[in-house]
């Protein structure tokens, strides 16, 4: 590897561990980092989830006091987070990018949407929930249709990764969960393990390029742990606004690389 491919793949990784920690969309900085270090698309893939897999276990350390607390959700979202990794990875070595890569600034811009107006749709769905006679004070979020969605942000963060961790952080939101700190902790969680499940898959199946990972692994994860300290000291509403701009940001690069 030349020393320009290796500035370029590190800085990527650096940035990559360190948004993802914060807001995710690290992927659009380490992705495209080895597609210019010349690695093949579906190659550059599998070894983009194998090199920023230590960064999103660290970023998930960070934040473990805020995830275990809520105990039996948060296995629940690692059981889904573990079998739609598995499922991502297979579909991805089964399969090209072509078809799923004009889906992607779709899943972005729904997802940074609701995330950008989850209180207005939590407080819909809590005024249909009195209309029908339920109990809009109740405060239990989680249940079997916000494990449903995780498992298909699981497959498509398996598959691709871009913009998983808005499509996670939106789910919460929309599902009722309020604490910022403890969203960011519950989608860090759910990254790790759909991560490592990814990046097992593609190991076994030879997919990834050794060099360029091992660079990855190291400068991904110090960027992880930093991204992480940075944003359990972020005020709540500076975090959603900084979850936002990611979110709508990743949205117009990724429509004007589809479409454009």
């Amino acid at each position: 590897m030349e020393a320009f491919d290796f500035a370029l793949v590190s800085a990527g990784a650096f940035l990559a561990g360190g948004m993802n920690a914060i807001a995710g969309g690290g992927t659009f900085f380490s992705f495209p980092a080895l597609l210019a270090a010349g690695v093949p698309p579906v190659m550059a893939n599998a070894s983009n989830t194998v090199g920023l897999c230590p960064a999103s276990l660290v970023s998930a350390w960070a934040y473990r006091r805020e995830a275990l607390r809520h105990g039996r959700w948060a296995v629940l979202l690692m059981i889904v987070s573990l079998f739609g990794g598995i499922a991502g990875g297979l579909l991805l070595l089964a399969t090209s990018n072509a078809a799923f890569s004009r889906l992607i600034p779709w899943l972005l811009l729904v997802a940074t949407a609701l995330f950008a107006f989850s209180g207005q749709v939590s407080r819909i769905v809590k005024w249909v929930k009195g209309r029908l006679g339920g109990d809009i004070h109740a405060h239990n979020p989680g249940g079997s249709g916000g494990a449903l969605f995780q498992f298909a942000v699981a497959v498509y963060g398996g598959f691709f990764g871009a913009g998983m961790g808005i499509l996670t952080l939106a789910a919460l939101s929309i599902q009722g969960f309020e604490d910022m700190q403890e969203i960011n902790a519950l989608k860090n969680l759910t990254s790790g393990i759909n991560y490592f499940v990814a990046s097992a898959t593609f190991i076994i199946a030879g997919a990834i390029s050794w060099p360029h990972t091992l660079v990855m692994l190291v400068t991904a994860m110090a960027g992880g742990y930093a991204g992480a300290a940075f944003a359990r000291r972020l005020p709540a509403l500076w975090l959603k606004r900084l979850v936002v701009a990611v979110g709508a940001s990743l949205t117009v690069i990724y429509f004007f690389k589809t479409y454009f």
